[in-house]
């Protein structure tokens, strides 16, 4: 009785030579040849791939950078006395006086009183005002 994938006469099965064949078939590319100089990461895939990210940068990140740059100067320019406002660093407080030459804004957060840029206010928490009447 002849073992699986081979013919009975002891050679190979057909089926199997020709899977053979073809994996062997695959021609490598030339050592010296016209292509042998280029990397194969300058092709039309790497081009491709950037034009991609070039195609998801204007469409996707620039408008929203801007769009963000308009809100924050929004909300800094709405900054007044009696807003109470949440800086980075984590201070929550009330605006006590607006310097607009020096762009910088004075907080009183508790008994303290501190000095800070505009920038550096990350949200507006509302007005005092607003609490009062509550």
């Amino acid at each position: 009785m002849a073992s699986p994938g081979r013919e009975p006469g002891g050679g190979v099965n057909k089926r199997v030579r020709m899977m053979i064949e073809v994996l062997f078939a695959q021609d490598p590319a030339p050592a010296g040849g016209a292509g042998a100089g280029q990397s194969p990461f300058l092709g039309p895939q790497m081009f491709f791939l950037l034009a991609i990210f070039a195609l998801f940068y204007v469409v996707v990140l620039l408008p929203a950078g801007r769009r963000q740059k308009k809100e924050q100067a929004a909300m800094l320019a709405a900054i007044k006395r009696g807003t109470k406002v949440v800086t980075t660093s984590g201070i929550i407080g009330t605006v006590v006086s607006v310097k607009e030459t020096e762009d910088e804004i004075t907080l009183r957060s508790d008994e303290s009183k501190l000095k800070v840029l505009k920038s550096s206010v990350l949200k507006v928490l509302g007005s005092d005002e607003a609490e009062a009447g509550k």
